[in-house]
């Protein structure tokens, strides 16, 4: 059958998601009128020729006199897609189209959906570092550890634009977020919570590392993959694992993810597999489950709340949505705002305290995050981030920053 001349299954084609998505979720339009000679003289020639001048004699000036200071590359290798695996540039660009709709709807940031038809570490640097002077961000999106944290980090030390990988940073951020706030309603603290984090990839790392700086020890907790229980004598452990086994685990504990959840407060699912109700039976009284994986959570939530007093999920179709748009479209409009340089750590614990701070008034087990849907959530997280970007030293505002509600904050 020919690529082109493919044909939907007819049920298919009834089926409401698919209408929704013919022809894509996005598409480019003008921002200024185009009706007339003197419009076309000063969108185009020979107007446009003098803005041109002026960029190359001044490559700042980029910034306002082109959509790069408002414009986010969304760019994926098609490797690690929700929970689908390893399915190609092709298959993620609904996805991708997803995303960069959800930037401008919630942030206001005009974002651009990239698939690239290779899964080379140095190939997809090398592509984005020579797209890095058309966009004003870079969000990396669905590339599988553990590669994209090479990825991640040698674009981030390459381009002077911040680099953002949202499976590693804006998971962590919203589970940050969602776990503060079910501390406070159980009256717990995070010193005292014994974690398991179910999935090794690249949100597992990042939450526990995340965890680990706001708070949590590390003796207290426990990361398992596909193998069980990931501790410091375990053979054949890659370098991030080897890691990630530094910092967690002090008792040594080993076996499979039914004897890490023996006592534990918390579960952090992150990876896609199947947790059995078994396991969930050991773990502590009031305990907290975000079983986070998509589309198919790792614990069915009616089972999760017989063991838990607080259950999350990443659906939209069950209460507490841990979700990635509550993070990423303010974290860009706030780093856009800012003209910051890159995202510091230090960014990104000031966005989980804007999201979680947006329903601390009106926290119950079933509402520990705001919805998705909620206004106030993207200007709150843009001017913690903007505010925290000058702070840190990162940005480089010329004109006032909306973000900051009109204050400048560099020069």
């Amino acid at each position: 059958m020919s690529f082109f001349s493919f044909e939907l299954d007819p049920a298919l084609a009834a089926d409401p998601v698919f209408e929704r998505h013919q022809r894509g979720k996005m598409a480019i339009v003008p921002t200024v009128p185009l009706a007339s000679r003197d419009d076309l003289s000063l969108a185009y020639t020979p107007g446009v020729a003098r803005v041109c001048t002026a960029i190359a004699e001044a490559p700042g000036l980029a910034h306002d006199y082109t959509w790069t200071g408002n414009a986010v590359a969304v760019v994926t290798d098609g490797s690690a897609v929700l929970g689908l695996g390893n399915i190609g540039p092709r298959a993620a660009m609904p996805v991708m189209e997803g995303k960069a709709v959800l930037f401008k709807q919630f942030g206001g940031v005009d974002a651009v959906p990239i698939c690239l038809d290779t899964q080379d570490v140095e190939g997809i640097i090398a592509v984005v570092k020579a797209l890095g002077p058309s966009f004003g961000g870079i969000n990396l999106e669905d590339i599988s550890a553990p590669r994209c944290f090479e990825i991640e980090r040698r674009l981030d030390d390459a381009l002077d634009i911040p680099v953002f990988h949202d499976d590693q940073h804006g998971t962590a951020i919203v589970v940050l977020a969602a776990l503060r706030n079910a501390v406070t309603l159980l009256d717990r603290r995070f010193a005292d919570l014994r974690v398991v984090v179910s999935g090794a990839g690249a949100a597992g790392v990042a939450i526990t590392e995340t965890l680990i700086a706001a708070g949590v020890h590390g003796a207290n907790i426990i990361v398992c993959d596909s193998q069980g229980i990931i501790a410091a004598e375990r053979p054949g452990l890659s370098p991030v694992k080897a890691a990630l086994a530094a910092q967690t685990n002090y008792s040594g504990r080993t076996g499979k993810i039914q004897e890490a959840l023996i006592g534990a407060d918390v579960l952090i699912g992150v990876s896609g597999g199947t947790v059995a109700e078994s396991a969930l039976a050991g773990m502590a009284p009031h305990a907290v489950i975000f079983a986070l994986a998509n589309p198919t959570p790792e614990v069915d939530p009616a089972i999760a709340h017989k063991y838990a007093d607080i259950v999350a999920t990443g659906r939209s179709d069950f209460p507490n949505q841990i979700n990635n748009v509550l993070a990423f479209p303010g974290i860009f409009r706030g780093a856009l705002d800012a003209r910051a340089t890159t995202i510091t750590g230090r960014m990104k614990v000031a966005a989980a305290e804007a999201i979680a701070d947006i329903v601390a008034g009106e926290l119950r087990p079933d509402l520990i995050v705001p919805s998705a849907l909620d206004p106030r959530v993207a200007p709150a997280v843009a001017a913690a981030v903007a505010r925290t970007a000058e702070r840190d030293g990162v940005a480089r505002v010329l004109h006032r920053s909306p973000a900051l509600g009109g204050v400048a904050v560099g020069g």
